[in-house]
């Protein structure tokens, strides 16, 4: 495998680095602007009178020779990616229910019987676009394996890649036949309302399920999960939109949104993520823990599952186009999704680092809820998860603030 799209990671990469020769006039100059901090104030002076301290030649000479070291780089992380042998180990958790291709995961003690039912279930949804892998990446060792050794009794839903039946789903039709069904055998096995975790896009199928089915769900927890899609502005949205709306025609004789498509949107938020990360990777011992985390991490990237036609003009054009949500306009069978109709306590998780879903997006919903609770995290969207600092940042006071839920009865 390769980081998807690999031919636009290759453009994004070798373009800025190719393109740095041509700049040069004009950095000399000071000509240019950059993004200045008040550590450096004065970056577009500073640079231009260091240049000048040496000719064209020499500099040019200098430039040339950095970028054809960091494209080596780049192809050797490459490629040392492809040859690691590290594969993910089978599933440890069991399929406990399945409906099309959707799954409901169990987590929790292969002797549930010893537990005299007490451990508070709990269940994730995460985005339908990438697998739900990432919440415990490395099986045993992750963040779900973790929670379990806590004392809770984790769930994970697998919507799977979209079969005959949710080729024709909506958002809501993933709420109504996937996650509410999920939820109930949830009830059936544990004798208790789950408290229900939705990430990233599985916040607002979380979300809809709170409202629609209250019966359903102990206490919510939306992490990373998007709610104004224009709290910074409708520009970023209307892009967003109108590079969807352009291509619509070609994806829909695909019939589906393939997971490159998106993984493009996904690169263009970080035009050089590759670059950096891959460079970084090539100068990793490869048997070190580091480097497995990282091999673990790309491959549930690549591994990720298209979208249905209806979800993706739902979302692309309907919540980021329009921000259908936010205006409270976006409904399930007719039931509009007001967060100001969430009875449960709430923990909406915020991490201001994230580049995938703004930290104001995620933010917003706090102020329409009725019992909602804040936890800001200095972490990024997937690093808040599988990260170093993941553990002591989100796993620890997720699971105490569970655990409180729980005892207060939602």
């Amino acid at each position: 495998m390769s980081p998807r799209p690999f031919a636009l990671h290759l453009m994004l990469a070798t373009l800025p680095l190719g393109s740095s020769k041509i700049g040069l006039p004009h950095w000399s100059s000071a000509l240019l602007s950059w993004n200045t901090s008040p550590a450096w104030p004065n970056i577009p002076e500073d640079l231009a009178r260091d240049l000048r301290r040496y000719d064209a030649v020499t500099v040019g000479q200098a430039v040339d020779q950095a970028a054809l070291t960091a494209l080596a780089e780049f192809a050797r992380g490459i490629e040392a990616y492809r040859r690691h042998p590290y594969r993910r180990a089978d599933e440890k958790a069991k399929a406990v229910w399945s409906r099309g291709e959707a799954m409901l995961l169990d987590h929790g003690p292969a002797d549930e019987t010893s537990h005299g039912g007490a451990l508070p279930p709990v269940v994730f949804a995460p985005s339908l676009i990438n697998r739900g892998l990432i919440l415990d990446l490395v099986p045993g060792c992750g963040m779900l394996s973790w929670l379990a050794l806590q004392g809770l009794h984790p769930f994970r839903m697998e919507w799977g890649r979209p079969g005959e039946e949710e080729r024709h789903f909506n958002v809501g039709d993933y709420v109504q036949r996937r996650l509410e069904p999920a939820l109930e055998e949830v009830i059936r096995r544990t004798g208790q309302a789950p408290v229900l975790v939705g990430y990233c896009m599985g916040g607002l199928l979380a979300l809809a399920a709170a409202v629609r089915r209250p019966e359903l769900v102990r206490a919510l927890v939306l992490m990373a999960a998007p709610w104004d899609f224009h709290a910074d502005g409708a520009t970023r949205g209307t892009l967003v939109a109108g590079v969807y709306r352009a291509t619509r025609p070609t994806l829909g004789m695909l019939g589906e949104v393939p997971i490159d498509f998106l993984q493009a949107w996904f690169a263009v938020h970080d035009p050089i993520v590759a670059l950096r990360k891959f460079r970084r990777f090539a100068a990793l011992d490869p048997a070190s823990p580091e480097a497995i985390s990282f091999v673990a991490l790309e491959d549930w990237l690549n591994d990720g599952v298209p979208l249905s036609l209806p979800v993706a003009d739902e979302a692309l054009l309907g919540w980021y186009g329009d921000n259908v949500p936010s205006r409270g306009e976006w409904r399930v069978d007719g039931v509009v999704i007001d967060p100001g109709k969430v009875i449960q306590s709430t923990l909406v998780v915020v991490p201001g680092a994230d580049r995938i879903v703004m930290p104001a997006s995620a933010a917003a919903v706090l102020s329409v809820l009725r019992r909602g609770d804040r936890l800001d995290l200095e972490l990024g969207h997937i690093g808040m998860v599988v990260g170093r600092r993941a553990e002591q940042s989100l796993w620890r006071p997720l699971t105490d603030w569970i655990r409180g839920a729980a005892k207060a009865g939602g």
